[in-house]
């Protein structure tokens, strides 16, 4: 059996998922399965995906969503097939460094008290790289009020976390916050995660991926927090903190665009 699983949804990423695949094989950590679920893409995905499962067929699964059931049922598919000790994830148009997994298994075999570890990111995007994007070292339940405690496609998770925690929730509410949603369920159970502080990960993100946000969204987003609020005991002077993706949906693209290029431009060391 492999000692990481990496899970994967795929979606309308033809162009794209060749290169984040071949960086999965280029990893120096060799004991890995990848796991691919394509959640009823329109274009070539599936054909691509299929054509390195022809070429590594033991190394490389692939399943697939008869109609679009999104990325939180799409990767709870993903961990229903997973053998490994470890889950890893990884997004469709990103690629990881080569030694990512190395150093991220060897972490978690040194601390068998962390449940979770992530890293650093450089994000880019069709002008090039932009940056460098880093979470902070030790995040605890509270940094939750600020932003997300992990960079979602950056971690390596213990699989019995996975387990005890069920999953990714597919409910409705939880649509565009699947990674959100679980970590306050993360810290619910007592887990506790580290972050990396040197990017790993190329991350992926462009104009167009702030198109992607609606108001809708932002509510469900802020729903979302509400309860986690509630399930982690926050006093109630930190509910203010649940506005923050309502005030960020009110915001055009391209300024939030322009606000991310400045941030990420700040951090490059």
């Amino acid at each position: 059996m492999p000692r990481v699983s990496i899970i994967m949804g795929i979606y309308n990423c033809a162009s794209f998922l060749p290169v984040a695949i071949d960086s999965v094989l280029e990893q120096t950590f060799k004991d890995w399965e990848l796991i691919l679920c394509d959640d009823g893409s329109k274009d070539d995905t599936y054909s691509v995906a299929k054509f390195y499962v022809d070429k590594h067929p033991d190394k490389i699964i692939l399943l697939r969503n008869e109609k679009n059931m999104h990325l939180a049922a799409t990767l709870n598919k993903c961990l229903s097939v997973a053998h490994g000790e470890y889950i890893a994830r990884m997004d469709a148009d990103d690629r990881c460094m080569p030694k990512r997994l190395e150093k991220e298994v060897a972490f978690l075999d040194e601390h068998p008290t962390i449940d979770c570890v992530g890293c650093g990111m450089i994000i880019f995007d069709e002008n090039g790289e932009r940056g460098v994007r880093l979470n902070v070292e030790y995040p605890t339940k509270d940094f939750l009020v600020h932003t997300t405690p992990f960079a979602h496609p950056t971690i390596v998770m213990r699989k019995y976390v996975y387990d005890k925690l069920g999953g990714y929730t597919t409910s409705g509410k939880s649509l565009r916050c699947d990674d959100t949603e679980l970590w306050f369920r993360f810290y619910a159970e007592g887990f506790t995660g580290y972050n990396i502080q040197e990017p790993l990960y190329y991350y992926h993100e462009s104009v167009n991926d702030f198109k992607k946000r609606s108001f809708k969204s932002s509510l469900e987003t802020f729903k979302v927090c509400i309860d986690g609020y509630k399930m982690l005991n926050y006093p109630w002077w930190k509910y203010v903190y649940a506005l923050k993706p309502i005030v960020s949906a009110l915001m055009p693209n391209k300024l939030m665009y322009t606000y991310h290029k400045i941030l990420d431009r700040k951090k490059v060391r």
